[in-house]
């Protein structure tokens, strides 16, 4: 029998974009009904993204020491999460942290720097940095985390070879005003539509539980399928002790997954990435939100521990997937049409 999300796959694997209501649903599907909205929404996965899992590598550039508000961020002013703080690592570096996370099967680097956004300065050095990476690593993706960009700034990166820029909404405009004061919603959006219009792939996700609605969640999603983001990290607040949100702990691995899982319906051929919290919030169910998401990032985050590469790396494989660009990736591709140069209208002998 087919199920009602069964049947939301299907239309949405037809061409008629999952609604409101549909993403409602979803997330508010009871717990014997989860393995079926993961079975539902892990065949528009499998539809765009087979068997393959993107792999991400955080380089924290700059940490702390950030004049932004932000409550849930352990690096914002005002914050007394015990953090590392440090001004700008050197390019060798940054390049060595880099090169760490490609040789553990990472094929994005994601280079991000705290603060409110970058001055001309920042930008000439992280542009420096990304060529340095790019003639190091030929085939590596960057995307750039610097905060709110100013004019011309976007230009700059894709110039240097900076592939996509990551600047997330992180929660509904109706509840952004609870979350920071310091800037607004629009200058959030503003850099992802700078970052657009550059040529850079835009890269914008969101942070569940900071308070919000069901639908707020909601409203978010349909925000950045209405950006076009490329690619949406999914994060699950991490309530640092010395924060606005410190012992804030409205999630559940179950609530965390069907959050994914309608982010997958609401974007289906999206890059849907699990990102900061995923250790501590999805827990045992982090194998089975690989089904959901095609993306993850390797090892730490900006601030917080992630669990050990390999242990990533052997979820990934254990559940049947494959690293994006790996050679288990690349072996099962199936090779393109090859074109005849023989037989009839040539001079060499036929193929029999």
């Amino acid at each position: 029998m087919t199920t009602t999300f069964d049947q939301l796959a299907d239309d949405v694997l037809a061409g008629s974009p999952a609604t409101t209501e549909d993403a409602l649903a979803v997330l508010r599907a009871p717990d014997d009904e989860l393995m079926s909205v993961v079975a539902a929404a892990g065949r528009l996965r499998r539809a765009h993204f087979g068997n393959a899992v993107k792999v991400n590598y955080l380089v924290d550039l700059k940490s702390g020491l950030c004049q932004e508000n932000c409550n849930y961020c352990s690096q914002a002013i005002g914050s007394a999460a015990p953090i590392l703080k440090y001004s700008w690592l050197s390019q060798d570096a940054a390049l060595a942290q880099a090169g760490a996370g490609l040789e553990g099967g990472a094929s994005r680097v994601c280079m991000v720097a705290s603060g409110r956004g970058p001055s001309t300065r920042d930008i000439d050095k992280v542009a420096e940095m990304a060529g340095a990476l790019k003639r190091q690593h030929p085939d590596v993706e960057i995307c750039a985390c610097l905060g709110l960009l100013k004019d011309d700034q976007a230009e700059r990166l894709k110039a240097a070879g900076v592939d996509a820029y990551n600047h997330n909404i992180n929660t509904a405009e109706s509840h952004h005003h609870n979350i920071v004061q310091t800037h607004t919603y629009a200058d959030r959006v503003d850099t992802v539509r700078k970052a657009k219009d550059a040529g850079l792939s835009p890269c914008s996700g969101l942070i569940a539980g900071l308070g919000e609605s069901d639908e707020q969640l909601v409203e978010a999603l349909f925000a950045l399928r209405e950006l076009g983001a490329d690619s949406i990290p999914v994060n699950f607040l991490l309530p640092f002790d010395g924060t606005p949100f410190e012992n804030t702990w409205e999630l559940t691995p179950a609530r965390c997954l069907l959050i994914l899982a309608m982010a997958r319906f609401v974007c289906p051929d999206k890059e849907v990435r699990i990102a900061g919290g995923r250790e501590v919030h999805l827990r045992s169910l982090q194998p089975i939100a690989l089904h959901v998401a095609n993306s993850i990032f390797l090892g730490d985050y900006l601030t917080s521990e992630g669990q050990a590469a390999e242990a990533d790396l052997e979820m990934i494989r254990d559940n049947g997937f494959v690293v994006l660009g790996s050679e288990q990736d690349l072996a099962q591709r199936a090779a393109g049409p090859v074109i005849r140069r023989r037989g009839a209208g040539t001079d060499l002998l036929p193929n029999a």
